[in-house]
């Protein structure tokens, strides 16, 4: 009998706690399954026609993974809190260069300004809540892990699905704008021009090598490019300051110059835009592996970044659009860029600063790919992807994810631009429609499973506790689902539904004919399937060898 890394092992393994578990399976193949006695959720044992050994619950069968499937799929710790923060900050920095600015045009900038403050609340409350269940599940999995351990298999997988989509997808935008200004910059100096599916691929082909390069250089290169965007940001507040460009008049350019000038409708419009400020920073959970004490790091790091994200958001939605004016910024899909042409007109500085500007959109594609890759890898190793997407390689990252993830975003870049001749700028909006759609739909299953897992697992061990409890984490989803509501009255949105709804449709029915049959006792599926009591601390506890036993058969 084959195990899942293909190699040959039979026999009995036991674990800390003295259960006997088997330890044979083929995952290579969907048809071939252990055979035997298949224990219930219930307790009970049945008779599996094909003879052989299995354990199944709630629909999906678990198999033990075989002598070195963890080690060819090993993390490597490198980060603390400051490392963290930086990787956090880094992966959203984009927000405040591009996407957000959206917005102005569906509400105009007061309705922009009230949107904000109600995402801002939204993601600090969140931020919170996934900090609690991050420290009490220091796994790379995030969303899955939370959701797998409130919800079962099925939660888990539909929460992870999303928030591949979001990640994947995200880095997709983020390469599209990193593009776009970069042939800005070059078309400014040199007057050439590039097609934008070649600059995608020019960056995804620098940052997959990066992040291949293992975590300490992910982490490394993160606060440098971290602290470079923060200086971007500070020197155009100080130019906008003092340049004499800015004024208050700019800010009511929209509309008739009112503060809703588009009203309360304009104000549910722009939410999905305000959202690019923040969309990022819940990823540090995937991060948890990597961390040297993500129980204390990963809400340190998580609440520094989220509060460093408030104050840029703030500042960039005032500072920019005064220079520009609202109605000239709502459209850009360069806005930073466009505020030092404003402040240097007829100048090449405005095109040499905004060299330093790209570095913004830079750090969040480099910061996004890290979570797009780590996503696949959790949910690989735990057996709900194809379990090569979890190989990691002598240098401990997962670089078949890098690749695969890739691989996706720039096919879609070159579908929308090439065989469809969308441009730059609608290429961006529609995919960021679609990253935000899988984002919102993660946010919700993640402030369900932090109630239901306060309420399934009191007895599980919290290092750190949210100081807004299940009230937080309420008003954090309800805000969530009121944005998954409005997204279909949107006609931008409308359009990408049945894009989301692919991407639904071919992972469900993946995860049904073949993926629930092949689950892996990750970290992830031993804490859930032990009630919180086992799986907390695999590098102590060991990998996939724990007491299966479900909560419900304790």
């Amino acid at each position: 009998m084959q195990t899942l890394d293909g190699c040959e092992a039979t026999g009995l393994a036991s674990g800390p706690f003295g259960i006997v578990v088997h330890q044979t399976v083929r995952a290579s193949a969907p048809h071939d399954r252990p055979q035997g006695p298949v224990r219930r959720e219930d307790g009970s044992v049945s008779q599996n026609p094909s003879g052989g050994s299995a354990r199944r619950t709630s629909g999906v069968t678990y198999a033990e993974a075989a002598d070195g499937y963890f080690e060819k799929r090993g993390l490597t710790r490198h980060a603390g809190a400051w490392s963290l923060w930086a990787l956090g900050v880094a992966a959203v920095i984009s927000g405040d260069f591009s996407g957000w600015n959206f917005g102005i045009g569906e509400a105009g900038w007061g309705g922009m300004l009230v949107a904000t403050v109600v995402i801002g609340l939204m993601y600090l409350l969140m931020v919170y809540s996934i900090a609690e269940m991050s420290a009490a599940m220091p796994h790379t999995g995030g969303a899955y892990s939370f959701a797998r351990s409130a919800m079962g298999p099925w939660g888990g997988f539909v929460t992870g699905l999303a928030e591949s989509i979001e990640y994947v997808i995200t880095t997709a935008v983020v390469g599209t704008f990193c593009g776009t200004y970069a042939d800005g910059i070059v078309e400014d100096l040199t007057g050439a021009s590039l097609p934008l599916p070649l600059w995608v691929l020019i960056f995804y082909g620098i940052f997959v090598g990066l992040n291949s390069a293992g975590a300490e250089a992910s982490f490394k290169f993160a606060v440098v490019i971290a602290v470079i965007s923060l200086g971007v940001l500070a020197l155009f507040s100080v130019l906008a300051l003092t340049s004499g460009k800015f004024s208050w008049d700019n800010l009511w350019t929209v509309g008739d110059g009112s503060f809703l000038p588009l009203g309360v409708g304009g104000v549910l419009a722009a939410l999905p835009f305000a959202i690019w400020f923040f969309l990022g920073i819940e990823e540090l959970p995937l991060a948890a592996e990597e961390t040297h004490t993500p129980q204390r790091d990963i809400p340190r790091g998580s609440l520094m970044g989220m509060f460093t994200l408030l104050a840029t958001a703030f500042v960039v939605l005032v500072l920019n659009p005064g220079v520009l004016g609202a109605e000239e910024i709502s459209d850009s899909g360069e806005p930073i860029l466009d505020g030092f042409r404003a402040i240097f007109p007829d100048s090449n500085i405005a095109a040499l600063l905004s060299l330093f500007a790209l570095a913004g959109l830079v750090a969040s594609f480099q910061g996004i790919m890290f979570a797009a890759g780590r996503n696949l890898y959790s949910l690989s190793r735990a057996g709900y992807y194809p379990q090569v997407l979890s190989l990691t390689g002598s240098r401990k990252v997962p670089y078949v994810a890098l690749l695969a993830s890739a691989g996706i975003g720039l096919l879609l870049i070159i579908g929308l631009s090439v065989v469809l001749g969308e441009d730059a700028a609608d290429v961006a909006t529609q995919l960021l429609n679609i990253a935000v759609f899988g984002a919102v739909i993660s946010y919700l299953l993640q402030m369900v499973a932090f109630v239901m897992l306060r309420r399934k697992f009191p007895s599980a061990e919290r290092p750190y506790r949210s100081p807004v409890g299940i009230g937080g984490a309420v008003v954090a989803g309800v805000i969530s689902a009121g944005t998954l509501v409005i997204l279909p009255f949107n006609p931008d949105y409308r359009s990408v539904i049945f894009g989301v709804a692919i991407f639904f449709a071919i992972g469900l029915a993946y995860f049904a004919v073949r993926g629930r049959h092949h689950l892996v006792y990750s970290p992830e599926e031993e804490y859930a399937m032990s009630g919180g009591l086992h799986g907390a601390h695999p590098e102590s506890e060991g990998y996939g060898t724990g007491d299966h036993a479900t909560a419900d058969e304790r």
